[in-house]
């Protein structure tokens, strides 16, 4: 299954608020990409000393539906909400 992968990279300096990510960001995610084929959103939020704060396996019904998602009205407002819970540029990558 088409799966978008996003992972928040720790580093000096990182920030990151594992409780807005899961409550609020991830459930916009959901709303703004779910039209477009987002048929599941995994996150993993890692246990003591990781290379990263968090990642999530977004799963799609094609690669077609992830470029969908990525070119929508609504990806703005997705990308605009990481300033409420990160500092981080995320690392994004897909696997099929």
């Amino acid at each position: 299954m088409p799966t978008l992968i996003v992972s928040y990279p720790v580093g000096d300096g990182t920030a990151f608020d594992a409780e807005y990510y899961v409550e609020t960001h991830i459930p916009l995610v959901r709303t703004c990409w779910t039209p477009y084929g987002l048929s599941g959103a995994e996150v993993l939020l890692p246990h003591g000393e990781q290379p990263w704060h968090a990642a999530v396996l977004l799963r799609f019904e094609s690669s077609e539906a992830i470029d969908a998602a990525l070119n929508g009205i609504e990806t703005p407002k997705v990308m605009a909400d990481l300033a409420n819970f990160t500092n981080i540029a995320p690392v994004i990558y897909r696997a099929f």
